[in-house]
């Protein structure tokens, strides 16, 4: 029996995800439908399946696979996407709403042009400093500007949690970066129980920074909402930057904010949609 699925395929920055209306369709297996559908060859090609379900806390629930099927925490890029979904398809008329996520409950404000959302401000909620939290294997109550021997060359990390865990390490030069090599030895490495995203930086002026970012479970991407959050949070305590940062990633720029008095980081950027269709199983 052939089973069809709608789907709309959207992307914040280039991180792209399939989203399925599940207040009106079921999936029984999302991890192995997300491992299928993510392929671009044989499947629709994306980052993972973000499904929009109804919340009980929230206007909705963000559940979010990586492409290999694993469950992740949030997703700021995709995030967006979700309050561009609610609004433009018709399952709110709000111009701000709640999400409810595995990293607790997102406020997202809507920017409307043309009765379409183009931006969405996020509420990423306040970071996670503390090393058991994050979690990484740090001494002390912070992994500020923390030495760590990867493949043989000591690097300075600086660890957070956004929801899901960071290590943001300053570089040189972003664009020649071996990130293929590199990236997956960050990840991996025994100091982070639950694998990490690192974030390779360069400090552009103190309002702006070039951010490269390999993802775990889903390699390099050409933008993670939740890492340019927790990379301006990181030159921030690192006194490299304003509490206002332009982060440059492969897929254009995100505006993110750190409120140190309310202790909330926030994250302005676009979201688009780039095509509707069925999926046949």
């Amino acid at each position: 029996m052939e089973k069809k699925m709608k789907f709309t395929k959207m992307q914040g920055l280039g991180n792209d995800y399939v989203y399925v209306n599940c207040f009106k369709e079921k999936i029984e297996d999302p991890s192995a439908l997300a491992v299928r559908i993510s392929d671009r060859h044989f499947g629709v090609g994306s980052d993972g399946l973000i499904l929009i379900n109804p919340s009980k806390v929230a206007d909705c629930e963000m559940e979010m696979y990586n492409a290999d099927g694993s469950r992740g925490e949030m997703c700021g890029n995709g995030i967006r996407c979700v309050g561009k979904y609610m609004y433009d398809y018709g399952l709110t008329d709000k111009e701000a709403i709640s999400v409810e996520t595995l990293a607790g409950i997102k406020y997202l404000q809507f920017f409307i042009e043309n009765g379409k959302v183009a931006k969405v401000k996020v509420d990423m909620g306040s970071p996670i400093l503390t090393p058991a939290e994050i979690p990484v294997v740090a001494e002390g109550e912070r992994a500020v500007d923390e030495p760590i021997v990867v493949d043989g060359t000591e690097y300075r990390m600086t660890c957070i949690s956004m929801g899901n865990p960071h290590a943001i390490v300053y570089v040189d030069d972003v664009k020649n970066l071996p990130i293929e090599k590199i990236g997956p030895l960050f990840e991996k490495h025994e100091r982070f129980p639950n694998r990490v995203n690192t974030e390779f930086v360069k400090v552009l002026d103190r309002n702006t920074v070039e951010m490269r970012v390999w993802e775990r479970g889903s390699g390099e991407t050409l933008a993670c909402g939740t890492g340019a959050c927790a990379t301006a949070v990181a030159c921030i305590l690192n006194g490299l930057t304003e509490e206002k940062v332009t982060v440059k990633l492969l897929g254009g720029d995100l505006e993110i904010e750190w409120d140190r008095e309310k202790n909330k980081v926030f994250m302005t950027g676009p979201a688009k949609v780039v095509f509707d269709g069925v999926w046949e199983e």
